[in-house]
Order: structure tokens, then C-alpha cells, then sequence
């Protein structure tokens, strides 16, 4: 008899051994995940149109998603008119009803709230920047309601059967984190773990995706309850790197790079890649969940390379006999 999709999962992320490598892949391959998000949700990213906090969405017509081209909170001395949703407005929640039932034995992972993007959606890049120096105070303010925010959620999604709770935001550039690792652990890092403790205490294992060379704030991240990193690029901060100084005391689950090597690999580079992935990040006993990027079309991945990406991480989940480095 086969191992529930939820059980596959839970198992891999806490390290206590599943008979397969877990996968989130397009449909004709399969997934072990359901997701829920609040609906509409505080956090949501727009093709195009104004969100609920007033910042104007635009698409340049290549990925799914559009950029902020207008924030509504320029100056701080209008924070008292910006549109602050009301996150416990019922009609958010409708779209739990059932959701543990319509999951079925699936891992069942629920959105949350970004603190450091919906900062920026808020602000401004640069602003956001400059406030970590200038009014942190109110910086700390307004990434404190997102907080308060997140743990209503949690609540919510856990009470609705969820497993996990996930969070959304990029900190990394090509080759360093985007603000002072030092700033990072001042400001967020005692927000991420009250969120982290909060996802924990209600049953919820946490997922965080975190883009660019983000290498300077996992180990903080693990100390403050991570148990899941969805990181679409390893390249840039290496294999080898990523698995011995952080596989076996977190889950990474991934696809092969998004920008490197399924952009512009060959099928037979992909597939190697893939094993040096699993090979490296992954232990006998969990560490690794396999997955693909969705917007395939916005990040110039083929659909041949999507298949060879997908075919091999299912050859290596059945693989019993894998080597693994570590």
C-alpha cells in the first residue's frame, strides 16, 4: 500500500525517512501539495489593475505577474489615509470551507502574507531601503501589522486542517542579500520568528520562498523555525555549498535553476543537474522536494526541458537505491 501524498511530505521535511522523494510538478506528472489562499488575499500579486492597498499593478507583457508602478504610501505623513485591509472580514475566509476535504490526502500548504515584498509594494524599493536608517520606527510599524496579519491567518488556516503556511519574498540580489544581513537581523528576523512560532504552536510546519543569494540569513532563518525552503535558484550560491552547510537541518524544495541552467541547458545538462541537486541538498532520510516553475513562459523555460526536469526527478524519487553524497 503507498504512502499518503501528505505523509510523503511531512515525513521528507521533518527527516524521518518517506519511501519517495516528494514532487509539486505539472499535472500530467503530479504533485503531493494543495494550496489555499485567502480570497481576496491582502497579499495578492496583480497581472495589472490596484490592489487593496492602493499600489498600482502594470504587466509588461512577458511574465504572469506586473510590477508596482505607483505605491500608496509615498510619505509617511499620509499612513494615516493609506488602505489597511481588514484581514478578519469573513468573506476572505469562504474558500476554507471544505478546503481539507477538497485536499484529500494531499500535503495542504496555505498563504500567508509577505514582510519584506508587500513592504516595498507599500513604499517603494527604495524608500523601504532608506527607511531602515531613517524611520525605522515606522518601518517596524507597518511590517508589525503584517505580522499581526499573518498570525490571524495562521489561525484561520489551521483550524480549516492545514499543513504548512508560506510565505513569499525575494531577499536576495545575484550575488549578495539586498539589505546589511545586520539591518536583516534587527528588523525581520524577530518578526519571521514570530510568525515561524505562532505556524508552530497551531501545528503548521513554515515555508518561506526566497529568491537570489539569500546564503547570509539561512542559518538565521533555520534558528527561527523555517522548516521549508522553496528557493528557484541554487546556482548563483552552489550545490555543493547549499548542501553541506545547510542540508539535513532544512527541506529545500526546488526546481533546477530558473535562470541558469533550465534557460539555457540542454536536456541531458538538465538531467545531470537535477541529480547533483537531489545528490547534494538531499539526506537518505528527507531534505529534498522537487517542483517546477510555473511560469515557464516568463522565465524562457522550453517544454522540453520542463519534461526532461520533471521525468528525471521522478526516476530519482523511485530510485531506491540513490546515492546520496552526505
Amino acid at each position: 500500500m503507498s504512502m499518503a501524498s501528505r505523509d510523503v511530505v511531512l515525513r521528507t521535511i521533518k527527516f524521518i525517512g518517506a519511501p519517495r522523494i516528494p514532487y509539486d510538478l505539472p499535472k500530467q506528472y503530479g504533485s503531493d501539495f494543495y494550496r489555499v489562499c485567502m480570497d481576496p488575499s491582502p497579499d495578492a500579486r496583480y497581472n495589472s489593475g490596484v490592489d487593496e492597498w492602493g499600489a498600482v499593478w502594470h504587466n509588461l507583457g512577458v511574465s504572469k505577474l506586473g510590477q508596482v508602478k505607483d505605491v500608496p504610501l509615498k510619505d509617511w505623513k499620509d499612513f494615516d489615509r493609506l488602505s489597511i485591509p481588514n484581514i478578519e472580514n469573513k468573506e476572505r475566509w469562504g474558500v476554507l470551507e471544505g478546503v481539507r476535504d477538497r485536499a484529500g490526502d494531499k500535503f495542504l500548504l496555505a498563504r500567508g502574507i509577505a514582510l519584506y515584498e508587500r513592504v516595498h509594494f507599500i513604499r517603494g524599493l527604495e524608500n523601504t531601503w532608506i527607511d531602515i536608517y531613517e524611520e525605522r520606527e515606522k518601518l517596524e510599524h507597518l511590517i508589525d501589522i503584517l505580522v499581526e496579519m499573518n498570525i490571524y491567518a495562521i489561525k484561520q488556516y489551521s483550524a480549516a486542517g492545514a499543513d504548512g503556511f508560506i510565505i513569499f519574498d525575494d531577499w536576495g540580489l545575484q550575488d549578495k542579500l539586498m539589505i546589511s544581513p545586520n539591518a536583516w537581523r534587527e528588523i525581520w528576523k524577530p518578526r519571521y520568528e514570530k510568525v515561524f512560532r505562532a505556524s508552530h504552536d497551531a501545528g503548521l510546519l513554515n515555508f518561506l520562498h526566497c529568491c537570489g543569494h539569500i546564503i547570509a540569513i539561512l542559518d538565521d532563518l533555520i534558528e527561527v523555525g523555517l522548516d521549508v525552503i522553496q528557493m528557484d535558484q541554487q546556482q548563483n550560491m552552489g550545490l555543493e555549498i547549499l548542501g553541506e552547510s545547510f542540508g539535513g537541518r532544512i527541506c529545500f524544495w526546488c526546481p533546477a535553476d530558473i535562470q541558469g541552467i533550465m534557460a539555457s541547458g540542454t536536456t541531458d545538462e538538465i538531467r545531470t543537474y537535477c541529480r547533483q541537486m537531489v545528490r547534494n541538498m538531499g539526506r537518505p532520510d528527507g531534505g529534498f522536494i522537487a517542483k517546477w516553475y510555473e511560469d515557464f513562459e516568463g522565465a524562457g523555460h522550453s517544454w522540453e526541458a520542463i519534461d526532461a526536469m520533471c521525468d528525471e526527478f521522478l526516476k530519482i524519487s523511485s530510485d531506491r537505491n540513490f546515492e546520496y553524497r552526505y
